[in-house]
């Protein structure tokens, strides 16, 4: 892991004076700090990938969306039992995805 790529991330992260930093910055900052502290990060960056996968940029996208929330559904079930954001991030991760599922024609 390239430690100076963590420190951009966290001055990135500390600079934006909010609590969760959302977006494309927001996906590089907690992809990259979830591969250091997943139990600190995942949380976030799962909350993030569901947000991504109902942006306007991927809005005609379905592939994209749906890798999205399989991520998002990924790193929320890899985050502890004990994790206090694990059940509320993950059943979000999981019903974004139902929805999206729901709404594709069927192959």
């Amino acid at each position: 892991m390239d430690q100076d790529m963590v420190l951009r991330a966290r001055v990135l992260l500390l600079s934006a004076n909010r609590r969760v930093v959302r977006g494309t910055e927001g996906l590089w900052i907690y992809r990259l700090l979830t591969q250091v502290e997943p139990e600190a990060y995942g949380s976030k960056l799962a909350y993030v990938l569901v947000e991504a996968s109902d942006s306007p940029l991927v809005r005609e996208l379905p592939e994209q969306r749906l890798a999205l929330l399989d991520e998002a559904v990924a790193v929320a079930s890899a985050l502890g039992a004990s994790n206090p954001y694990r059940a509320k991030v993950l059943a979000r991760a999981l019903a974004a995805k139902r929805r999206e599922l729901k709404g594709r024609p069927a192959t």
